[in-house]
């Protein structure tokens, strides 16, 4: 038991000080060696976690993505918080995120137009990744529909309402280089306010 502690330790460990190198050197300029010496160890050994540099790139935006979620699900798991402060704190989580990760958010960026010229369908694999996410805005927008918090009824149209506004913020972190992302906050309160039921 010890030694499968140690290996998920162990590859945690190596996830994060990727993602540091990753957002240090940008996607393209990153190579396993890099990798293996951020993390103090060799490149057979990193070979021992991780079989290229694609596969850890995405297990650490995978990493990033679950710790976002997890703390998203606790949030959204207590009925106790009115619907409407519980989306106001998961679109907050989300634009933190953003904000914390901008050098993530601009490799990802380099990477996806990579796929996209080699003709891989970037929406899907995109959708993919954040499904997880929008059930649970989902979830939180159905609660305040059933508690008459919001007045708007179509879970589909708030969802696409509030997630492009994350897609906005992603858009300033990742191309325009904003590393203040305060408007985006003032938005998501102003869309928040329009669903309400006055």
């Amino acid at each position: 038991m010890a030694i499968v502690v140690e290996h998920d330790k162990r590859r945690r460990e190596i996830l994060e000080k990727s993602l540091d190198v990753f957002a240090k050197d940008g996607y393209e300029d990153v190579t396993f060696q890099k990798i293996a010496d951020r993390c103090g160890i060799t490149r057979t050994t990193l070979y021992f976690y991780f079989k290229n540099k694609r596969d850890i790139f995405l297990a650490a935006l995978k990493q990033l993505l679950s710790e976002m979620e997890i703390e998203i699900r606790n949030l959204v798991s207590d009925e106790s918080i009115p619907a409407e402060e519980t989306l106001r704190n998961v679109m907050m989580i989300i634009v933190g995120y953003c904000e914390q990760n901008i050098n993530m958010f601009s490799v990802l960026l380099v990477y996806l137009i990579q796929l996209k010229k080699a003709g891989v369908d970037t929406d899907e694999r995109v959708r993919r990744r954040v499904v997880k996410l929008r059930h649970l805005m989902s979830t939180v927008i159905i609660r305040g529909i059933k508690n008459k918090e919001f007045a708007v009824t179509d879970v589909h149209q708030i969802n696409e309402l509030l997630y492009g506004i994350v897609e906005a913020a992603i858009f300033r972190v990742a191309i325009l280089n904003q590393t203040d992302i305060s408007k985006i906050r003032t938005t998501i309160n102003l869309a928040i306010d329009g669903i309400l039921r006055k």
